[in-house]
């Protein structure tokens, strides 16, 4: 899924910072705040530039958290590649939850998912942002459900196998990891929660 760029930077004087990094310490301000809560000032500081530069070299805030997500989510075709070409439905439903709670509780990182915090409060001036990152999670999960879909037509699933309702656990388990990361969840009882949820996965008889 193609995220919506930042706008070109005007030509002049070159950066006087390393972009990248300011990149890293604006998704990890995002991550840890949420979007709207997140004031200019707060982003300023943490990547230590000044509210022109930012302008400068993101356009403005929408578009500076929009690149972030970019960066915090990667390229959207690794992932679907990585469910596409699991051994399995199961095995990419297995992958997704055991990296989410993995990344969820890293030690260098905030706890929980930034497509989760930065949106879980909005008003309507950040409806869009919010419909992007819906959009994210609304393609995983589709390509997710495609991926049961082809098993159960392979006979890898059960005939009866209600692809978007597996499809819609997993995802809900994903962003449930979310919440209780950020509330202090251990990635050893996030991983035990995942073992339970899989029991419910289908199997061939």
């Amino acid at each position: 899924m193609h995220l919506q760029s930042s706008p070109r930077r005007k030509t002049g004087r070159p950066l006087s910072f390393d972009r990248e990094a300011a990149l890293e310490q604006a998704m990890l301000t995002f991550w840890r705040h949420g979007y709207e809560t997140t004031s200019i000032v707060d982003l300023t500081t943490a990547m230590q530039v000044s509210a022109p530069s930012l302008y400068a070299a993101f356009g403005d805030k929408k578009q500076l958290f929009l690149e972030a997500v970019r960066r915090y989510a990667g390229d959207p075709e690794v992932m679907v590649s990585a469910i596409d070409n699991a051994p399995t439905a199961f095995d990419a439903a297995r992958d997704l939850l055991i990296g989410a709670a993995t990344a969820y509780t890293g030690e260098a990182t905030p706890k929980g998912c930034l497509l989760a915090s930065a949106t879980a409060s909005g008003s309507d001036a950040s409806a869009d942002v919010r419909h992007t990152v819906a959009e994210i999670r609304r393609g995983i999960g589709n390509h997710l459900q495609a991926r049961i879909e082809r098993d159960t037509t392979q006979g890898l699933l059960p005939p009866h196998t209600q692809a978007a309702a597996l499809a819609g656990m997993v995802m809900a388990h994903v962003q449930g990891m979310s919440v209780l990361a950020r509330d202090g969840a251990t990635r050893a009882s996030l991983l035990a929660s995942v073992d339970v949820t899989l029991t419910a996965w289908p199997r061939r008889i």
